[in-house]
């Protein structure tokens, strides 16, 4: 009897052990335990010059512009060969017709004092705060994200990178939102850039992605409580994106999500920078704007119809359902010079200025927020002067 007492003791301690171990090892697990949380201040919300909506707020937007090729260069700001942003660059930008920015801006990359903490440099996170600051004083609104930052997260949206990607992003998100809480509605939050993303498996470990973005924001309060916030789509590709985003994150504040794509279609015309064993680079875009001397340079896809049609169902799937819709990035650009110089160059130009216009024209025609991709060559950033006047021109014209 008391051998048999004995036995049911023992197995007893082993199950609670074995339970013990097993709640141990859910709880540090999980992807929220890999850093320490940064939401060591969180504030009570304050909704003090945050009265507007993501409808509301994007009406107020006119036309956007990239600092590109800057904030999240690797080695920093003048990494890529960028000087240094100051409140004059942004004074000329908003003096050509923009009143919105977007900052492309790398964390993970070579911004981390310490790596196993995923723990941002404080004079990173001041320096773009300084720049922000520039934005907000000169009545520019800004959509500050986090680029491709070497990929951690654009190139893992799978199941198996799931946990640690979610970990970072809630490590990352809580320390940029702390720390530019106090800026008004005029500062945006985006929760990624291109997100590569092909099925609707990957799509849901995107959602989750962006779920955790929503959560560690709202979870510092303040003005956060009710900043609007972007979510970017699969690729952010117009027609994935119609295809796959069939559901947004869950935010305990109604109505102060966007949603982000970009649009560099037909590739051909506005980025193939040689040709490929697939197909020749584009030089004249629109079917007004053909050419008969070099017909094989003609584009063949993605002209008028195409943009109407794509633009269409964004609007159906997005804006009709109060959802505005941010081209985080947008441009086409000139091949004047070297050796893929259009025979026809006068038309060529003439085919740019139309793809800049009409693609900005059909886009805010659609509910959709342009942000044109510049890296210092439409404006310089080193004197402010233009140095592309047509295509600041077209799409000025665009946004009319």
């Amino acid at each position: 009897m008391k051998i048999r007492y004995f036995f049911i003791i023992l197995l007893s301690l082993i199950t609670l052990a074995s339970f013990y171990s097993f709640k141990t090892a859910d709880n540090s697990a999980g992807p929220r335990s890999i850093y320490p949380s940064y939401n060591t201040s969180p504030k009570a919300p304050d909704s003090t010059g945050m009265k507007s909506n993501a409808v509301q707020l994007a009406a107020k937007i006119k036309l956007g512009w990239n600092i590109g090729n800057t904030f999240e260069a690797p080695g920093g700001e003048t990494g890529w060969g960028s000087p240094v942003i100051t409140e004059g660059y942004i004074k000329a930008v908003k003096q050509q017709g923009f009143n919105a920015i977007r900052l492309p801006c790398a964390w993970n990359l070579t911004h981390l004092a310490n790596k196993s903490e995923a723990r941002i440099d404080p004079k990173w996170l001041n320096r773009v705060k300084e720049v922000i600051g520039y934005c907000v004083k000169n009545d520019m609104y800004v959509l500050l994200n986090i680029h491709w930052d070497a990929g951690w997260l654009e190139n893992n949206c799978t199941a198996l990178k799931k946990d640690s990607v979610n970990a970072k992003q809630k490590a990352l998100w809580e320390q940029i939102a702390t720390c530019m809480r106090d800026f008004d509605e005029h500062l945006m939050f985006a929760s990624a850039n291109e997100p590569n993303v092909e099925n609707a498996d990957q799509m849901e470990v995107l959602n989750s992605y962006h779920q955790t973005f929503i959560n560690a924001v709202r979870s510092t309060g303040g003005r956060n409580s009710y900043r609007v916030l972007v979510v970017q789509g699969p690729s952010t590709d117009v027609d994935k994106t119609s295809k796959l985003m069939n559901r947004l994150p869950i935010d305990k504040i109604y109505g102060r999500m966007m949603v982000e794509v970009h649009y560099y279609s037909p590739y051909q015309f506005c980025l193939m920078n040689g040709d490929a064993n697939w197909g020749k680079m584009f030089y004249y875009w629109g079917k007004a704007l053909h050419s008969a001397i070099e017909p094989e340079r003609n584009a063949t896809w993605a002209e008028e119809n195409y943009v109407k049609k794509s633009f269409g169902k964004m609007k159906a799937s997005f804006f009709d359902k109060g959802i505005p819709i941010v081209v985080g990035e947008y441009g086409a650009y000139r091949r004047n010079e070297g050796e893929h110089a259009p025979k026809e160059l006068a038309l060529h130009n003439d085919a740019v200025d139309y793809w800049l216009t009409y693609i900005t024209k059909q886009a805010k025609a659609n509910g959709m927020l342009p942000f044109f991709w510049d890296t210092g060559g439409a404006l310089d950033r080193q004197n402010y002067t233009v140095r592309d006047q047509r295509t600041i021109n077209a799409i000025v014209a665009g946004g009319k």
